[in-house]
């Protein structure tokens, strides 16, 4: 075994471990720490596969952004000591149906998908072309929807918060 498919093996048994602990956690800010590292280590899989600039966003967006993002609406709207209630047999067994059906799914199609070596190398790309799409405005820019996205999720946060600070009226 070669370090990379050793390093493919920690990456991917950490994604699959804290995606799992992300979900059952019952301290909202532990799951928001296990997601992190779930993303941590997506980052570290793009690197493996010489994507460093997809690599690059999954940490500064995802990694750094979102869960900044997450950690700040928690301790905005909730105590940091607050549990969520334990999971009921129902609510476990119709999740691990819905689990059992996408797994079942995905290898399905994974299967049946015929993967075909690529026999050229991989290509420099040009920066400056990236660049101008990410910055522009035009038909292949990518500025505008980012914005969109930007104050949606700013819309989102601050209605959460109006929503978990508002006091019932009796």
């Amino acid at each position: 075994m070669s370090s990379h498919e050793l390093m493919f093996y920690i990456f991917s048994g950490m994604i699959l471990v804290f995606s799992v602990l992300t979900v059952t956690s019952q301290r909202i800010l532990r799951a928001a720490f296990y997601l992190l590292v779930v993303l941590i280590s997506t980052a570290g899989i793009y690197f493996m596969l010489n994507y460093q600039f997809l690599a690059a966003v999954q940490l500064t967006l995802y990694a750094g952004g979102i869960v900044v993002l997450i950690i700040f609406s928690i301790l905005l709207t909730s105590h940091i000591s607050q549990k969520f209630e334990p999971i009921g047999f129902k609510k476990w067994f119709f999740s691990a149906i819905a689990v059992a059906a996408g797994a079942i799914l995905t290898i399905l199609t994974v299967i049946k998908y015929g993967f075909n070596e690529t026999v050229t190398s991989a290509q420099n790309p040009d920066m400056q072309v990236i660049g101008r799409s990410l910055l522009g405005y035009n038909k292949n820019g990518y500025a505008l929807p980012f914005e969109v996205i930007s104050v949606l999720l700013l819309a989102a946060m601050f209605a959460s918060i109006v929503i978990a600070k508002k006091e019932k009226s009796e």
